[in-house]
């Protein structure tokens, strides 16, 4: 592979990574509600006290871990993710201030469900392999053939009842992000997707197909 490619996609996650948990922290200041898996996250804070970066963390390295039973194995994006979304998150909540107004709250979850959008675009169009909480979604679609969408509903379901019932922030924002980030992110991914490299095979291939009479 090029090394201009490689670098392009080592940027692209690492900077795709960083907005996604800047993205998550926008959105839990604009406190309007928030993704299932976050909703999860603020439930465990009002529990434990810990922080929720920490939780962040600790909730994608036990959701990798289900990955062994369903012989999913994680890429290096995978294992960044894990590390750096829980600190860009904490990096976001320590200088965003709260915000009061309804209508300012309103456009910093615009604000944050749209970065969310194109970071999911930059760090899975890095081809790096797919998030935890993604992976383990289509591993279980692979590994049993459960439809992606009847796992995707299920498991935001479960963890957004369990985020519920310990304190986590359900609302108008929760619905809207259900309702949204699906058509967003099939805008950015395959706009921000990095294209595969030729391989040299490739290239004679194709070379010695073009060259074959009719």
């Amino acid at each position: 592979m090029a090394p201009v490619l490689m670098t392009r996609r080592i940027i692209q996650l690492l900077v795709g990574l960083f907005f996604y948990g800047f993205a998550i922290a926008m959105m839990v200041r604009a406190a309007v509600g928030v993704a299932p898996w976050d909703v999860l996250t603020q439930g465990i804070l009002a529990q434990t006290g810990l922080s929720f970066g920490l939780i962040t963390f600790i909730v994608s390295l036990f959701v990798m871990l289900l990955w062994i039973p369903i012989r999913q194995k994680p890429g290096i994006g995978t294992v960044l993710n894990v590390l750096l979304i829980g600190p860009a998150a904490e990096v976001g909540l320590a200088v965003l201030p709260a915000v009061d107004h309804l209508a300012l709250r309103i456009l910093l979850f615009a604000g944050g469900l749209l970065l969310l959008a194109v970071a999911t675009g930059l760090y899975i169009g890095a081809r790096f392999g797919p998030g935890p909480r993604d992976g383990l979604m289509t591993g279980i679609h692979h590994r049993w053939g459960v439809r992606i969408w009847i796992v995707r509903t299920s498991i935001e379901v479960v963890v957004l009842s369990i985020g519920w019932m310990l304190g986590g922030n359900v609302g108008l924002g929760t619905l809207a992000f259900a309702l949204l980030i699906g058509p967003m992110v099939n805008i950015t991914i395959p706009r921000l997707m990095v294209p595969a490299a030729v391989t040299p095979a490739a290239v004679s291939d194709s070379s010695a197909r073009a060259a074959t009479p009719a």
